[in-house]
């Protein structure tokens, strides 16, 4: 019961120097400083050459939970779904859901007499969400002949996992796996970030890593990940709730080149992002995809829009984490937010 649209103001920051190609990156978010201090990110990375991102691995999950009358039963149906021999025959039941669904592997854990299967399968260019849930309607629908004595509890049960913090996806990925990586140059540092790389990299390890495994983090070893990440994805029409996995992200520093400059790089193993489908298909969304070519579907390469994208979130967190820890280690923070937070007038300007 749609009864109108809330106004979010949407900057462009860039532009981002990847893989050696440029984009200019759509960010809606109402913290002021957010669009400034990414573009600040962007600027060092593109005097220095530019960032390298990866997909390492892609493939969206669905976890349903099955329950038997004994642990022993649902062991059984544990067995059978990893054994190799079934793996094909499950497959094909599984990919004959959608065009592109391609199941790439079955995770199963016991709870007592419950069963999770956790179906890892590609999606082409859409997040995917939908599509592996239709496969593993499927495959449950076939399971029932050999095992009628398997009762599914649901489709879901949160081994997938989808908008909770979990170390599966952590550990072993969901949606897009992205590396991306870059080396800051010294003069970079110090003239357009204003510190020093031996500040950087010892803020790094007390902050992003010491001081996160002091938390007790979960995949939150970075600075501010989800700042970026929500910012992107509002734009682009993705599901802003699966910014909790999808932020998931260590940075890491380190000096190379004899201590002078820096190598900063981002790993983040599960980027949930789609071209098609959802909120991409609303006009301000899908414009601001077109502004990175990757709007629809790649019909000569299935899938190859929604990595690119995945790389392009790698790429501006990275610029993000480069502009944000320089402004801590120069005592920059508190002075940047004073000066480029919007007033409620500057807001309302926008929004007029």
């Amino acid at each position: 019961m749609p009864v109108g649209y809330v106004q979010i103001p949407v900057g462009i920051a860039g532009p981002l120097l990847l893989n050696a190609c440029e984009y200019s990156v759509p960010m809606a978010t109402t913290e002021g400083c957010l669009v400034a201090s990414t573009n600040r990110g962007c600027k060092a990375m593109y005097a220095s050459g530019g960032a390298t991102s990866v997909v390492l691995k892609d493939g969206m999950t669905r976890a349903p939970v099955v329950r038997f009358s004994t642990a022993k039963r649902a062991s059984e149906l544990k067995f059978f779904l990893e054994d190799p021999l079934n793996f094909d025959t499950l497959a094909l039941i599984f990919n004959e859901s959608s065009r592109f669904a391609r199941l790439q592997s079955i995770q199963c854990s016991i709870a007592g007499k419950n069963l999770f299967m956790r179906f890892s399968c590609s999606t082409g260019d859409a997040m995917g969400m939908n599509m592996v849930s239709k496969g593993v309607q499927n495959v449950l629908e076939s399971l029932q002949i050999d095992f009628p004595d398997m009762d599914v509890i649901g489709i879901s049960g949160n081994f997938c996992s989808d908008k909770k913090p979990a170390a599966i996806n952590w550990i072993e990925g969901r949606g897009k796996s992205v590396v991306c990586e870059a080396i800051i140059t010294e003069e970079v540092v110090r003239k357009v970030l204003k510190t020093t790389v031996p500040a950087l990299v010892e803020l790094n390890m007390l902050k992003n890593l010491a001081g996160s495994a002091v938390a007790g983090a979960l995949g939150g070893f970075n600075a501010h990940a989800a700042n970026i990440v929500s910012a992107i994805f509002i734009a682009t029409g993705q599901d802003p709730a699966q910014n909790i996995e999808s932020s998931h992200c260590i940075t890491m520093m380190e000096a190379v080149n004899d201590g002078k400059d820096l190598h900063i790089s981002v790993t983040m193993p599960s980027i949930e992002v789609g071209t098609v489908g959802g909120g991409t298909q609303l006009a301000s969304q899908s414009a601001c995809l077109n502004l990175l070519g990757v709007k629809g579907a790649s019909k000569e390469y299935p899938g190859s829009n929604s990595r690119l994208l995945a790389t392009i979130v790698a790429g501006s967190v990275l610029a993000g984490e480069l502009s944000l820890m320089s402004a801590i280690a120069a005592g920059q923070l508190v002075k940047s937010h004073m000066k480029y937070n919007r007033s409620s007038k500057d807001v309302s300007k926008i929004a007029s």
